[in-house]
């Protein structure tokens, strides 16, 4: 994409002189979208929970004897973690660090195992080292839920706005954006077919509607007045039983933000 953009017969090109680091620690954009999804989530539980404190199982990276240079920046996972810490101080909470045997000491102490299964979706799977180093802040003493709540965000091409081959006559369709007809992308509706689901793309004065708990497009030829719009939502959320079964109660629709003003107004519109 880069590549494409770069050779492309462009007018002229904005200055670049003003978007250096000046001093500040480089964060390659794959790590700082790993971490930041992290805050993400971070933020939205904040919403909902009063959090105070946050524990992190802290993993050390490979490092050499004598090269601090080298064990300081070479690894990204060592410049996103440190990001991740010091935004986490931002917000005013406590952090908590905890190797890797800790937490192996902890889940002992509580009675509880690990399992190896990362394919199912388990409390014993994905959350049990999780639920210890939260216990030992808060002072639990066994687990009151084991049932697992996926947050997932709502997926949006915004980079690539037209594709990279021209079609006949030398027109490049549209591709990615945020905004389908004039609804932004993400909009929960429910439609006289499919039910609960979101709006993705566009094809031909129709939009593409995707399943809300596992993001499959169903369908690319629904029709706006086939719709009913309820809330526009950054993640679609599946809940997971305490056996890894998905649970199918259609009222768990937490994360769920509020309406644009635009939408409304659209929203309102049609209703009349």
């Amino acid at each position: 994409m880069r590549r494409a953009r770069r050779h492309r017969k462009c007018w002229r090109r904005p200055a670049r002189f003003n978007n250096r680091l000046q001093g500040r620690t480089f964060i390659p954009p794959s790590t700082f979208s790993r971490w930041n999804a992290k805050i993400r989530i971070l933020e939205q539980l904040r919403k909902i929970l009063p959090i105070t404190d946050v524990v992190v199982e802290d993993v050390a990276a490979v490092s050499k004897k004598n090269c601090r240079k080298w064990n300081r920046n070479f690894s990204p996972l060592e410049v996103g973690k440190r990001w991740f810490y010091a935004s986490i101080r931002e917000l005013g909470l406590n952090l908590s660090l905890r190797t890797g045997y800790e937490t192996k000491e902890l889940r002992d102490r509580f009675g509880l195992k690990k399992s190896g299964q990362k394919d199912k979706k388990t409390f014993s799977s994905h959350a049990v080292d999780a639920w210890a180093m939260a216990a030992d802040i808060s002072g639990a003493e066994h687990p009151t839920e084991t049932g697992l709540y996926y947050w997932t965000p709502i997926r949006v091409h915004r980079r690539q706005l037209h594709r990279f081959q021209p079609e006949k006559g030398g027109i490049r369709k549209p591709y990615g954006g945020t905004r389908s007809m004039g609804l932004t992308r993400g909009t929960l509706v429910r439609h006289i077919k499919y039910g609960l689901t979101y709006i993705g793309g566009t094809l031909k004065n129709r939009v593409s509607l995707h399943g809300f708990g596992t993001g499959k497009r169903v369908t690319q030829r629904a029709r706006i007045e086939d719709c009913t719009f309820l809330t526009r939502i950054a993640w679609r959320t599946q809940w997971y039983a305490g056996t890894g079964r998905r649970h199918s109660s259609p009222h768990l629709l937490a994360g769920v933000s509020c309406l644009y003003e635009d939408e409304s107004r659209e929203i309102s519109r049609r209703a009349r």
